[in-house]
């Protein structure tokens, strides 16, 4: 008899094991964080996104008293830090600054990947975005986006455009204005911004959606003509430059954004914290000075808003690959 209620238990008892006791939960977020926090970064040292999670990273190092450590792990366009991210601890300690690409675009590029986007992160918050502007080598006869898609509709599809690679947001953007359009171009694929704008200046093709740090100094330069910004609405740092949307393009818009994430699984009441500390640092003026003077633009607020920009952007450009399909494995 003892031995078959030891028997009849042992499933009770596993059970009770995965339970989680709300009371742990509480204290596990009343003492977080008590050791050093992670923010992996799916690209190289010194970009763009870099510069992003070091900057917030120290404004949490500084009000949570404890070190935050950047980890660059690059490589397949984010999905090997994504895939790192999405499968370390769900206790707050690791966070994962996703971008665009990673959570929006390389679902429908690739047959298969070692993570869900949609299921294997919990948003904390949206903390920038990036525009991205149309730009054409100074020997294109084209001085607006109207005249431009003019010119284009003109060439019968010989006009090749550049992009930083395939399934990029260059890439991409260009093949959403050709189905909005009914315009023709030649792809160009580089391996980066940087070749891609280097051969656009040199005049080994015509233009490129570019994204707005890697482009302005070039058209600040006089070595590129800058035609349009892709947001909806005009930016502040140039507020004579016209939309691709006001050009003859209702309801075009390529915008780049970047969020931070943890495993799903993580405490709410860690998760809150964690959005708290990354809102009030976005809104100090010596951060947003310093991501407006890269081009970005400041986001923040509940972890909400980024779920539903996933959940969106991932229809949006799901589509745009399907149509132009569009594969890179």
């Amino acid at each position: 008899m003892k031995r078959r209620a030891l028997v009849s238990a042992a499933p009770l008892l596993a059970l009770s094991a995965l339970v989680v006791n709300p009371a742990t939960a509480a204290d596990a977020a009343a003492d977080f964080p008590n050791k050093p926090i992670k923010i992996v970064v799916p690209y190289p040292p010194g970009g763009s996104t870099d510069v992003l999670a070091r900057t917030l990273g120290q404004k949490l190092s500084t009000r949570f008293g404890q070190p935050v450590i950047v980890e660059n792990r690059a490589g397949a366009s984010g999905n090997l830090g994504a895939n790192y991210a999405a499968k370390s601890p769900a206790d707050g300690y690791t966070i994962f600054l996703g971008t665009s690409t990673a959570l929006a675009v390389n679902p429908h590029l690739y047959s298969s990947l070692p993570y869900d986007a949609q299921k294997d992160f919990a948003p904390l918050i949206l903390a920038t975005t990036l525009p991205s502007l149309v730009v054409v080598n100074p020997s294109v006869p084209a001085k607006s986006m109207k005249e431009l898609n003019e010119y284009l509709k003109n060439s019968g599809g010989k006009v090749n455009y550049a992009s930083s690679g395939n399934g990029t947001p260059a890439h991409l953007g260009a093949e959403m204005y050709k189905k909005m359009t009914g315009i023709q171009m030649t792809h160009v694929p580089y391996k980066g911004g940087a070749p891609a704008l280097a051969d656009l200046v040199g005049g080994q093709t015509s233009l490129m959606f570019a994204i707005l740090p890697e482009s302005w100094p070039l058209v600040k330069d006089g070595r590129l003509r800058a035609l349009a910004i892709t947001t909806l609405q005009r930016s502040s740092l140039m507020p004579d430059l016209p939309t691709v949307a006001e050009s003859g393009v209702p309801d075009y818009e390529l915008v780049g954004w970047y969020g931070f994430l943890v495993p799903t699984g993580t405490p709410k009441e860690i998760v809150a914290k964690l959005n708290k500390a990354f809102d009030e640092a976005l809104q100090e003026k010596d951060v947003r000075d310093k991501l407006s003077g890269m081009g970005f633009q400041v986001e923040g607020g509940a972890p909400e808003r980024l779920g539903d920009l996933m959940r969106s952007e991932s229809k949006k450009w799901g589509q745009v690959v399907k149509d132009a399909n569009i594969k890179v494995d």
